[in-house]
């Protein structure tokens, strides 16, 4: 499944997520996802992405928060990703996602009373955050480089048909 359709359903899967522990099993499907998809961009994406994207590939891997039970038994979305048809829609889907699941954690970091819930948000919070700097990062160097393909002008070549006369 394309990386644009994962994001997607996480996205959906977040806002149906009924409690605490389904909101950190889908904040740690959004983290697994980011990685992955981190990961694949940092193979064989855009060259001016691949150092962040490898950054992103490597958040929050062996965080004990992100190791949910109930997701590890069902196992990880991510791993259905076959490829990113579109690489500035997976990363602007994902920034959504993540920004997502940082604002569902700080609710559920909120209204725990138990101090390790509490701090399994904390750490969960860190790691989308940090994911979604690095994706707001990607984002930027491909306006960047959007700008530079399309000159001062954007893309605009020779006079204007007004300005060439009749």
């Amino acid at each position: 499944m394309e990386a644009e359709r994962l994001i997607e359903a996480g996205r959906r899967a977040l806002a149906a997520s009924q409690g605490p522990l389904d909101v950190m099993a889908e904040a740690w499907q959004a983290q697994a996802l980011a990685r992955v998809v981190g990961s694949r961009l940092a193979m064989c994406g855009p060259i001016e992405l691949r150092g962040e994207a490898q950054a992103l590939g490597e958040i929050g891997a062996g965080s004990a928060a992100l190791d949910h039970p109930k997701v590890l038994c069902g196992g990880a979305r991510a791993v259905q990703m076959s490829g990113i048809a579109d690489v500035r829609a997976a990363l602007a889907g994902l920034s959504l996602l993540l920004g997502e699941a940082g604002i569902a954690l700080v609710g559920v970091a909120c209204d725990t009373g138990e101090d390790g819930l509490y701090w399994q948000c904390i750490e969960a919070m860190d790691a989308a955050d940090e994911s979604l700097d690095r994706v707001h990062g990607m984002l930027r160097r491909l306006t960047e480089r959007e700008r530079e393909r399309d000159g001062p002008y954007g893309g605009i070549r020779g006079p204007a048909p007004s300005a060439a006369g009749p």
